[in-house]
């Protein structure tokens, strides 16, 4: 009797220990999620604010409907990427008309050919970079992008030296309606989701970059209200920065967001 005691004892103790550990691993997995959610709204809000103070939102949007059409025709029906740009400038209330103006003028084959670059490069303080661009004239973007690297203390890098610190996503801002969080959650597998998240009063679908189409898709045919969606570079590691480590940081990355050309500048820092 009192080995079988023992024994009970002993089971109960592990499987107490074994609920323990999972929770924990889950609250860090919660954690980490609410993280990088979080970065990413504060992230768009900065990018926003500082398209807003430049007045150029509506030019980069543009050039973003205008590589959809020249890669996929004019007509969104039978172009997956030209619907996500109109619905982004929807959701930054670009007016209909300048949507339909860029629409037709990257429909005429006199316009101009935007090419999307990526530059990598290392800022101080182990501070990594991956610069998106989208230029007609690679030799002043590479120009520029040097330039400015120089003169804050950072290095442009080749091709491959920093991509490896960053997983790409496509970040979908949908609208659930009245639908059930966890059973959309389960439709939605079969499209390649790897997270449905809450930030605030909003509602945010993660999946890997190569998923992009197949999960656009599955929201269309559930009739999921899709309200914009971003392509992110998520950094596998962060680094903290001080006061002042974050004022030189924050300077090269402003500069770089500020060069015409530049549509994204992504970064391993903790904002």
């Amino acid at each position: 009797m009192a080995f079988l005691t023992r024994l009970k004892a002993t089971f109960c103790l592990t499987i107490s220990v074994y609920i323990t550990k999972k929770e924990r691993h889950l609250s860090s997995y919660r954690y980490k999620l609410d993280t990088v959610g979080r970065a990413f709204e504060f992230r768009k809000a900065r990018k926003m604010k500082r398209w807003g103070k430049m007045a150029v939102t509506f030019t980069r949007i543009g050039k973003e409907i205008s590589i959809a059409v020249k890669e996929g025709g004019p007509d969104p029906e039978n172009n997956s990427r030209l619907r996500m740009a109109i619905k982004n400038a929807k959701s930054e209330n670009m007016p209909k008309d300048r949507v339909d103006a860029a629409i037709k003028k990257a429909s005429d084959k006199d316009s101009s050919n935007y090419e999307e670059v990526l530059y990598e490069g290392k800022g101080p303080f182990g501070l990594s970079l991956m610069i998106e661009t989208a230029t007609d004239n690679i030799n002043r973007t590479v120009a520029n992008i040097r330039a400015i690297f120089n003169r804050n203390n950072g290095e442009l890098g080749t091709s491959g030296s920093q991509e490896f610190n960053f997983d790409r996503k496509c970040i979908f801002k949908i609208n659930p309606n009245e639908n059930d969080i966890e059973e959309l959650e389960l439709e939605l597998i079969d499209f390649g989701l790897e997270e449905i998240e809450q930030v605030e009063e909003e509602t945010l679908i993660y999946a890997a970059f190569t998923d992009f189409g197949n999960m656009q898709k599955g929201l269309e045919e559930l009739n999921i209200e899709i309200i914009s969606v971003d392509i992110e570079r998520i950094p596998h590691h962060t680094i903290e920065l001080d006061d002042t480590q974050k004022e030189e940081v924050n300077l090269l990355i402003e500069k770089l967001e500020e060069d015409e050309d530049v549509q994204n500048v992504f970064h391993n820092a903790i904002s």
